[in-house]
């Protein structure tokens, strides 16, 4: 049986990331990478497979199934999500919350153009926990859904920072406020502004001359991304980010808090949550397996946007619906 031939466009965290997932999927392989830099600077990790200059990808349909885009939701993706789901059947971890209605009509119309699966915003949040969330209200419709991301770092928030004028290099770390996860537990279903549920901590460098206070305004005000949280930005120097914030670990809570009975008199929680050594590793992860399902809904003749909402969890899976049958159901 032929394998499901995977790109990856951008090797960055979430490309490399990509790459390792792929190496545990035996079904699927890396057709190619397509980079930004000199493709020929560019060293990948699996032996044999051609790297390519982004410019160039529309000369390479013919030889990949799925393409995997590993580029920010700030800049690259609202541009590459549209102008590649017409050449490809996509998957995209696009996580601007605010924006993915717009977002989704731009791709659901360049794949529907194309007759290519695109499915977009795949991840933990948005992806895992958007299934949480729409399981919980779905089971328990008198209720609330709390979601609390953390501590972690956040690609997304850290990248948008990165592209901000005078900024070196950054991390964001989003921490959930303690007391309000337990006043959640507690089943109290309590009102919680986004300033109250989360804060949000910034490491930076910056360039050399760069106006600090400018850095730390844009970065505060930034609409999307840090203007509704109370946020913290440090300068640091790049020794230290690299010493004391190499790593990227992320997690997080999806609850849902309802109430069943004659009068809503029985409380229940239910509760989803994470624990994450490496967050691109994690959420690459979930970009393979949804690339599975994107190859499968191609062959049987589907075009256009997708979102986690819309697939199976049969179509994520290796596994034939006999055997998911006898092994998990």
């Amino acid at each position: 049986m032929s394998k499901i031939r995977i790109g990856i466009a951008g090797y960055g965290n979430l490309g490399k990331g990509t790459e390792l997932a792929i190496r545990q999927n035996p079904d699927t392989e890396l057709a190619c990478v397509f980079t930004r830099r000199n493709p020929s600077d560019l060293k990948i990790m699996t032996e044999g497979v051609p790297v390519y200059a982004m410019d160039d990808i529309a000369d390479h349909k013919n030889d990949i199934d799925v393409l995997i885009l590993c580029g920010g939701s700030a800049t690259d993706l609202p541009v590459q999500g549209p102008k590649l789901a017409e050449m490809f059947c996509t998957i995209d971890s696009f996580d601007t919350h605010a924006k993915i209605p717009q977002y989704f009509a731009a791709v659901d119309e360049a794949a529907k153009k194309g007759g290519n699966v695109s499915i977009i915003s795949v991840g933990w949040d948005p992806g895992m926990f958007s299934v949480a969330r729409l399981y919980g209200s779905c089971i328990l419709p008198d209720g609330k859904d709390y979601t609390f991301w953390g501590k972690g770092v956040s690609q997304g928030h850290s990248d948008a920072i990165r592209r901000v004028e005078g900024v070196a290099d950054a991390k964001q770390y989003t921490i959930p406020v303690e007391a309000a996860i337990e006043a959640v537990r507690s089943g109290s279903n309590p009102e919680l502004t986004t300033r109250q549920k989360h804060i949000r901590e910034c490491f930076v460098v910056a360039k050399e001359g760069a106006d600090k206070a400018k850095i730390e305004s844009d970065i505060k005000n930034m609409p999307n991304y840090f203007a509704d949280y109370d946020t913290t930005v440090h300068f640091i120097s790049q020794e230290e980010l690299d010493r004391d914030h190499s790593g990227i670990p992320h997690g997080g809570f999806v609850i849902r808090s309802g109430k069943t009975g004659v009068n809503g008199e029985t409380q229940h929680i239910v509760e989803y949550s994470l624990k994450l050594g490496s967050n691109p590793e994690f959420t690459s992860s979930i970009l393979v397996a949804y690339a599975r399902a994107a190859y499968r809904l191609h062959k049987e003749g589907a075009s256009g946007a997708k979102t986690v909402f819309d697939i199976a969890p049969a179509y994520l899976s290796m596994k034939s619906g006999d055997e998911l049958r006898a092994t998990m159901l």
